[in-house]
């Protein structure tokens, strides 16, 4: 008779996702998961390949349902320059405010931990889904002629997502939010017509 799975997998995943987002990968014991998760030993195995697997799925799980819906929003704005500006400063309040204030992004302090390959593939996907957001909002800024001419938009949007990338990472490390977002800004205002 097959065994019976009494737990939702999705529950699992979102339980695990805050454990690695506040502890990290490296620092989180298969004993933190069993803990957290109210799975057996057996059950975390048999389901999610244990914790490297199950780490994967979380990055994954991380990035389908809160980046990518963040950055299509900004791919679709047509409003250029203050859809940039929104976005960044929408990503300083998340840091910097509410239940997650101070934990910083999964994904970005996955690239401190050393990932394995299947952890990397999902962190290149974040940023090529980041860059190509950030590309196209700078896109529809050049279009309204928002931007200096003669911009190069391909080289600007990786800067940004640099930046979006410290400022996860700084404000992890307690930032102020008024510090990032003057960062964030100062940044911009020279690439303005």
């Amino acid at each position: 008779m097959p065994d019976v799975k009494h737990f939702e997998p999705d529950q699992v995943l979102a339980t695990a996702e805050r454990l690695f987002w506040r502890q990290g990968v490296a620092s989180t014991g298969i004993q933190d998961i069993i803990t957290a998760t109210g799975l057996s030993r057996s059950s975390l195995y048999n389901s999610f390949g244990g914790k490297d697997a199950l780490y994967v799925d979380v990055l994954r799980r991380y990035l389908d349902r809160r980046s990518r819906p963040m950055f299509a929003s900004l791919a679709a704005d047509a409003r250029g320059v203050p859809a940039i500006k929104d976005f960044f400063h929408r990503l300083i309040s998340v840091r910097c405010t509410g239940e997650f204030a101070g934990w910083g992004c999964l994904v970005s302090n996955a690239h401190l931990e050393q990932p394995s390959s299947a952890a990397k593939a999902v962190l290149d996907a974040h940023q090529t889904s980041l860059k190509e957001a950030l590309q196209s909002a700078l896109e529809a800024a050049d279009t309204c002629r928002q931007l200096q001419s003669g911009l190069d938009l391909t080289a600007t949007a990786e800067h940004f997502a640099l930046l979006a990338y410290a400022i996860n990472l700084r404000s992890r490390a307690g930032a102020p939010p008024e510090h990032l977002r003057t960062a964030t800004d100062a940044a911009l205002t020279p690439l303005l017509a």
